[in-house]
């Protein structure tokens, strides 16, 4: 590709933990979202906005360089983020992660109600206030 293009591809990206499981709690949380923002970032070209999400899932809001196939750099993610867990913090296996994820594309002037979404997750959830398109890993009905 050529360096003179111009591209914006913003992306919210979301996963679940195997089987619903609220394991992302307290310390565990904490250090998956920062491993995920750690991880996302070692791939070149990558802005990551916001990391964030709930118990049972994550939530991220980044922008892409066009070069990069999406499905496998989510699995890298997922992969390496459960590794992570597992391996270097709780010494056992405490998170998997579901099969699948949703991605939603938006534009430049929607990044600030992302992040927003993404930062206040615990909030919408408690308030019934989500945006499904934001929340869903399949598509029903296709």
């Amino acid at each position: 590709m050529s360096r003179n293009a111009y591209c914006e591809i913003n992306l919210h990206i979301t996963w679940h933990v195997k089987d619903n499981t609220p394991v992302l709690i307290d310390s565990i949380e904490n250090r998956c979202h920062h491993y995920l923002r750690h991880r996302a970032l070692q791939t070149s070209g990558v802005i990551v906005h916001e990391v964030g999400g709930m118990p049972d899932h994550v939530h991220l809001a980044v922008s892409l360089p066009p070069t990069l196939l999406i499905s496998e750099w989510i699995g890298e993610l997922k992969g390496a983020s459960s590794h992570y867990i597992n391996s270097k913090i709780a010494n056992r296996k405490v998170l998997a992660w579901q099969t699948g994820y949703g991605v939603v594309s938006f534009g430049s002037k929607d990044l600030p109600w992302v992040v927003s979404y993404i930062r206040n997750q615990k909030e919408h959830h408690a308030q019934r206030t989500t945006q499904e398109r934001l929340e869903m890993i399949e598509r029903f009905g296709v």
